[in-house]
């Protein structure tokens, strides 16, 4: 590396040793001294790089050690969004994801008042499971309104987009606007227990209800996320007026 290098390069290094596996959850991060040796960089800028990493749920300090790696990390929306604008998928470095079921079902008591429909009313629904260098990360139920299947019949295909959302938006002459998710905890059900690998009687998960509007103001997708108890869920506000709203992870 030349001493050109920048921080925001060498996070990105990291990172992507991070997504890739390289670096895997528990691995203890060089030090800022050897990052400086190895970047040809001052420590500072290797603090600050190390600080991005940190920011994003990457990393976490521990005593007695350093820095470590965390575990793995269900990304927010507002980070798939810039992914798919930059690589044309939503997944990132050693993520695969699995479609489990497409069908139609009956609107129920969390996706009618967010779809703004009757309960019952049909809705379409995709079920997949996000896995990182072959550990579950979460299971998500995506539910779609019928003006959405209209212009994307792919999304009744038992296969992955890699990015379902943007392609309606696309066919829809809409770009995204906003994100409303609302986080809550309870017990997780026999099929995402199985499909997330946890073992005990009765496991707690941590649900994410994701409703995303268009810039005209329609919904594009109602998601249901739930992750199990080892993945890391972090959001951040943005305090700036003009910075975007809080996203959840």
């Amino acid at each position: 590396m030349t001493e050109t290098t920048g921080y925001a390069e060498i996070a990105a290094y990291y990172r992507k040793q991070i997504q890739d596996g390289a670096l895997r959850p528990g691995d203890t991060m060089p030090s800022l001294r050897q990052v400086g040796e190895h970047f040809n960089v001052a420590q500072t800028t290797a603090n600050r790089a190390f600080r991005v990493l940190k920011q994003e749920g990457l990393t976490l300090p521990k005593a007695g050690v350093g820095t470590i790696v965390a575990g793995p990390i269900s990304n927010n929306i507002a980070a798939r969004v810039r992914l798919h604008e930059s690589t044309g998928s939503a997944l990132a470095g050693g993520e695969t994801s699995q479609v489990l079921e497409v069908g139609t079902v009956g609107a129920d008591e969390v996706v009618a008042p967010r779809l703004d429909v009757a309960h019952g009313t049909p809705v379409h629904v995709r079920r997949r499971v996000v896995s990182r260098n072959g550990v579950p990360v979460h299971v998500s139920s995506s539910y779609y309104p019928a003006y959405v299947i209209a212009v994307t019949p792919e999304l009744t295909a038992l296969v992955s987009t890699g990015g379902s959302r943007e392609l309606a938006a696309e066919r829809l002459g809409s770009a995204q606007d906003h994100v409303l998710e609302e986080v809550t905890s309870r017990y997780a059900t026999e099929s995402e227990k199985a499909a997330l690998g946890l073992t005990a009687g009765e496991v707690i998960v941590t649900q994410v209800v994701r409703t995303v509007y268009l810039s005209d103001g329609r919904v594009v997708e109602v998601a249901v996320k739930v992750a199990g108890g080892a993945t890391i869920l972090r959001w951040a506000t943005s305090l700036n007026s003009q910075g975007a709203a809080g996203n959840a992870g």
